[in-house]
């Protein structure tokens, strides 16, 4: 990451992904995909939610790190269980360090919470601290990353993550969009074994496919965000002919815009997935960035908190639900914005979209 300011807006699931490499590396080849469940899926009946609310249950987050998505997906998770009648008792930032949640989940441990939803930093390290919770009655629901040697109903109940094949192939839809059908691109993709991110810019690849006249003719790849810009700017200058640039998520496609902007070429097209603000504006003022994909924070804690609740009466849980991700152009930043946060759009963003 570069800087506060990037770390703040690392707002998508990429941070869920960029965590846990080793614990995912087996995720493409072993899961049927075909067999998620979508969360508009997952309810309770009113039956099932008094028998919830009787039990007095109670409830604890344990993140990985704080961001404006991770408080989104709070709140999500809060609404929900407000509603089933569910006491969160801890909320705990691991701030990115394996050690200090291994240190929240001890003392998270002690409370005896009837359900822990978590995104594990590292799946190792992590793996026998969330078995004492678990031991003591907890009911786990993961973020995006698996525990190795976890298995799904009796470890944990199940794992709440992105459409990565649908957001990749929407990208491809939105720069079709931005180009007319037709025209040459750079691809800029993440060059690490990240689950997410891998399988977003593999679906986007393929998506493309659908487009005879879109033409990739230069790929290159990262490992960390602030190495963009140079890319961005190395691509360009080799292929002056580039209409639109694909960037596999947000803070990744500031250094791109940065390079674009530094070179005059306020023609060329970035197409990207997340939200951010910085991006936003961007887009907001017509500036590089056409579109972005992103997924629903608020609709991810809820899921997950419903699915922790409906444990508690031991029904079955899928091993996967995927949540809704949307495509955002300047017409719907401010709806977008609020479907995925339920937070006020930042006023900065706000004014931009007036003028």
């Amino acid at each position: 990451m570069n800087g506060h300011r990037r770390r703040t807006w690392f707002s998508g699931m990429f941070a869920a992904a960029a965590l846990c490499a080793t614990s995912m590396s087996w995720a493409a080849q072993s899961i049927d995909w075909s067999k998620a469940a979508k969360s508009s899926d997952i309810h309770l009946t009113e039956q099932q939610s008094e028998q919830i609310k009787s039990k007095d249950l109670t409830a604890a987050l344990v993140w990985h790190g704080a961001s404006p998505w991770v408080a989104a997906v709070s709140r999500g998770a809060r609404a929900e269980f407000e509603k089933l009648g569910i006491k969160v008792v801890a909320a705990t930032d691991a701030q990115f360090d394996p050690a200090k949640q291994v240190a929240d989940l001890e003392n998270i441990a002690a409370l005896k919470p009837d359900i822990i939803l978590s995104l594990s930093v590292d799946g190792v390290s992590t793996k026998q601290s969330y078995a004492k919770a678990i031991e003591r009655g907890a009911k786990l629901v993961l973020l995006s990353n698996p525990i190795p040697g976890f298995e799904q109903g009796k470890d944990f109940v199940g794992i709440v993550t992105d459409d990565m094949f649908g957001m990749g192939k929407a990208a491809a839809d939105l720069t079709a969009d931005a180009l007319g059908d037709k025209g040459k691109i750079g691809m800029i993709y993440h060059d690490a074994s990240y689950f997410i991110t891998n399988n977003r810019d593999n679906a986007y690849r393929k998506g493309l496919k659908a487009y005879p006249g879109l033409n990739v003719v230069i790929e290159r790849g990262f490992i960390k965000e602030h190495e963009t810009s140079n890319v961005a700017a190395a691509m360009v200058l080799q292929h002056p002919e580039l209409e639109a640039i694909y960037v596999s998520w947000d803070a990744a496609a500031e250094g791109v815009v940065e390079a674009l902007r530094s070179l005059g070429r306020r023609d060329i097209k970035v197409i990207t997935h997340d939200l951010g603000v910085n991006n936003l504006l961007d887009m907001a003022m017509d500036g590089n960035v056409y579109g972005t994909i992103a997924d629903r924070p608020f609709d991810i804690g809820q899921t997950m908190a419903r699915l922790g609740a409906a444990s508690t009466l031991g029904l079955p849980a899928p091993h996967f639900t995927l949540v809704p991700f949307d495509t955002v152009k300047r017409d719907n930043i401010a709806e977008i914005w609020q479907r995925a946060f339920q937070s006020p759009l930042p006023r900065l963003l706000n004014l931009a979209l007036k003028q």
